[in-house]
């Protein structure tokens, strides 16, 4: 994106603020406003607050006067003053060090962790690009990354100011796709399931989401042909898990449109504790009998848990 009349002209108003007092060794405030009677004095003092934040001026707080930084090196005024104004977004960056370039020219299988974020992220702000907003959220989930789902905004906000809503909405828009394709092409398999086990380990794999940070409970069933190969999965209600909400209506209507010859029913719990209640047997009793009206089985009930998951049918 080329440069906007705006932004050369802000480039401008901070370049000859920082020419003024880099000529100054040793400088007061007011000193600083005088040399500088070009520019309003509220955004003198604010280029300088800048610097100091930064680390490139040093003040002291008993003789209110200002002093460079030798310690921090070369200061490069040019490349500075482009990271206040354009906040180093990844356009600005050189191609070879653009994800979105990379992407098209060597395939999304080419990208880091950091690099996917920071697509998602888009754009910087001033002083931190989204290059390096994705670099320090996929640092701080690196071992962790099943957990980036939970984040809320103010958490990924504190790790990088880059991060705004608009940002935060995209990253997890990104994510939930993402969940949904592996959703979509998981049943395509044609898994089989016949047995407690591989219906236990078949719910862990594709309800992944329910046990990492499902907040409320949900029934879902999973619809099966006579071969009990995995037709589809669907999601009936959220809520508190009782026989009037869980009405058999609403389960065996989905599967009647699958022209399934059974079903296994799931649920999360979202305390963690996967142990069945009273009213988890009495759901389980009441739709495997009314499976038994339509001809349609109720195989399994498994209730997902974050660790492990239990087998209703198996206990």
């Amino acid at each position: 994106m080329p440069e906007t009349r705006s932004q050369n002209e802000r480039f401008l108003r901070y370049q000859k603020i920082v020419n003024s007092i880099s000529q100054q060794p040793h400088f007061g405030l007011d000193s600083a406003k005088d040399s500088c009677e070009f520019e309003k004095p509220f955004f003198v003092t604010r280029v300088i607050t800048e610097l100091v934040q930064d680390g490139w001026l040093i003040r002291d707080p008993q003789q209110g006067t200002y002093s460079w930084n030798a310690g921090k090196g070369d200061f490069e005024s040019k490349k500075w003053i482009q990271q206040k104004v354009h906040g180093v977004q990844i356009t600005s960056s050189p191609e070879q060090d653009r994800p979105r370039e990379r992407l098209l020219e060597r395939g999304v299988e080419s990208l880091t962790n950091a690099d996917l974020i920071a697509i998602l992220v888009r754009s910087g702000r001033p002083g931190e690009s989204a290059v390096m907003a994705g670099a320090k959220v996929a640092s701080e989930y690196g071992d962790v990354l099943a957990q980036l789902p939970l984040a809320q905004q103010g958490e990924l906000k504190e790790i990088s100011c880059a991060i705004s809503k608009t940002a935060y909405c995209q990253i997890m828009a990104g994510i939930e796709l993402g969940r949904r394709v592996a959703s979509v092409t998981g049943p395509r398999k044609r898994t089989a399931i016949s047995s407690s086990d591989e219906a236990i380990a078949f719910c862990q794999q594709h309800f992944v989401r329910l046990i990492q940070d499902g907040r409320q409970e949900e029934f879902h069933v999973v619809t099966l042909d006579t071969k009990n190969h995995v037709i589809d999965t669907h999601c009936v209600t959220v809520g508190t898990l009782d026989a009037s909400l869980v009405h058999p209506r609403e389960v065996f209507r989905v599967a009647i449109k699958d022209a399934a010859s059974s079903v296994i029913l799931v649920h999360n719990h979202p305390s963690g504790d996967p142990t069945p209640s009273r009213e988890d047997h009495q759901v389980t009793d009441r739709l495997t009998e009314s499976g038994k009206l339509l001809g349609i089985d109720v195989l399994d009930h498994i209730v997902l848990g974050k660790t492990n998951s239990v087998s209703i049918r198996a206990t």
